[in-house]
């Protein structure tokens, strides 16, 4: 005698049910927060920040949308084809409107990427005369230099070489660049050794640093704090310990800022001398000269 199938549910269903349930919303609850909607990105600290969160947004919606189509026709097929019995359906070579369709989109929505791509970039490397601030960050082996230029003051790096071994403070000792707030400030980017890349991840921007050459772009600050930075470049053994701060403070805690580095003797510039390679002579004008300020 057939044995009737029980039709309770079983007991791994009710054990996790609810809790899958429960996570389902959660996630689903998650993805309506800040970090959802500029793309689980770092929040922007910066004018053109806000620009590269719009795009990146952008983007990923362009390219689910696509994928949506894409799947919904392959799942149409599925079902409208599917095979039923042993005759063949019609045969066709070609489709000259859908083909002109398949082709022509592509290329439109290549295009209209581009074109975006190349306007977010104009705006990240855009450069305006007379910054309030001008830095010459300065990579090296392994840690950071900055010089400020106009008021001739600097701070010497050194390596985060207790990094890995656990112990506290030791954010403290990395060095820190500060910098004021809603002002327009220039990086002047050099390296020492080999080749690093500045980046302080909440900028959502980062550039290369290139022994003999000189890279430059500006970002305008919008918010105070503290903000972790990094070589985002694999530069040797002790890339990891290449660490540094950026704080972002109001103008009258910056001028005291550069007062106390006067004041610790940390006056003039570490200068090309110490790099291992010379500039590039088509690279010499790009250094920046103090502008006696």
């Amino acid at each position: 005698m057939r044995r009737r199938k029980d039709s309770r549910p079983s007991v791994v269903g009710q054990r996790w049910g609810l809790p899958a349930a429960m996570v389902g919303v959660a996630l689903l609850l998650a993805g309506c927060g800040e970090s959802a909607a500029r793309g689980y990105l770092p929040e922007p600290v910066t004018e053109a920040g806000h620009d590269v969160v719009f795009f990146w947004n952008a983007t990923w919606i362009a390219a689910l949308a696509v994928g949506v189509l894409v799947w919904g026709l392959i799942l149409w097929c599925l079902f409208a084809y599917r095979k039923k019995n042993d005759e063949l359906p019609t045969q066709f070579r070609y489709h000259v409107p859908l083909e002109i369709l398949y082709t022509i989109v592509p290329i439109l929505m290549v295009a209209a990427l581009f074109g975006k791509t190349i306007e977010v970039q104009n705006t990240l490397l855009e450069r305006q005369d007379n910054p309030d601030v001008v830095v010459n960050v300065a990579g090296k082996k392994w840690s950071w230099d900055f010089n400020y230029i106009n008021e001739d003051v600097y701070i010497a790096g050194v390596q985060a070489a207790t990094l890995n071994d656990g112990l506290e403070g030791v954010p403290e000792t990395l060095p820190t660049l500060v910098l004021p707030v809603d002002s327009r400030v220039e990086f002047v980017l050099t390296s020492r050794d080999v080749i690093h890349s500045f980046w302080v991840p909440q900028f959502l921007q980062k550039l290369d640093m290139v022994p003999g050459r000189v890279n430059i772009f500006q970002v305008t600050t919008t918010e105070e704090g503290t903000f972790d930075g990094k070589c985002a470049e694999l530069c040797g053994a002790y890339h990891s310990e290449m660490l540094f701060n950026v704080q972002v403070v109001s103008q009258e805690e910056y001028d005291q800022h550069i007062e106390d580095l006067r004041a610790a003797g940390n006056t003039g510039q570490l200068g090309l001398e110490l790099d291992q390679y010379e500039l590039q002579p088509d690279q010499r004008d790009k250094f920046p000269e103090p502008s006696g300020r």
